[in-house]
């Protein structure tokens, strides 16, 4: 994805953010092997998508599954497809973390209602 590109997604995605966002540690992703992994952490997420920080950032376009739980009470699992969309890499005099920004593809329903809800949760809890 060009920065053009980069920039115009972003401000779409602004532009269509009905929900808040809020932290989420991303616990496991499938690798093609079947083998489940530690991926990274979620900066941001909402029930379009998260952000996910690493210094090992997958390719614009990749498609691949990737496996979380919600810190609710009780716990929440979720499962679904998820699409890269843009991927930002480490740079010393930069601010900005390296990671890169995921769409979901199939999340259902009741995952994106769980997520809203936690979302809203923790921007109420922080005042």
């Amino acid at each position: 994805m060009s920065d053009a590109d980069h920039r115009e997604y972003t401000a779409e995605q602004k532009s269509q953010r009905r929900t808040a966002r809020g932290p989420l540690i991303v616990e496991k992703i499938p690798g093609g092997d079947g083998v489940k992994t530690l991926f990274g952490y979620a900066k941001n997420v909402s029930r379009g998508g998260l952000f996910i920080a690493t210094v090992k950032p997958r390719e614009p376009g990749e498609v691949f599954m990737i496996e979380m739980t919600l810190p609710t009470n009780p716990r929440h699992r979720l499962r679904c497809r998820c699409e890269v969309v843009w991927k930002r890499h480490f740079q010393r005099k930069e601010n900005l973390q390296p990671g890169m920004g995921l769409r979901f593809i199939d999340l259902s329903v009741i995952d994106g209602d769980k997520i809203d809800a936690w979302v809203t949760a923790q921007k109420t809890a922080l005042g």
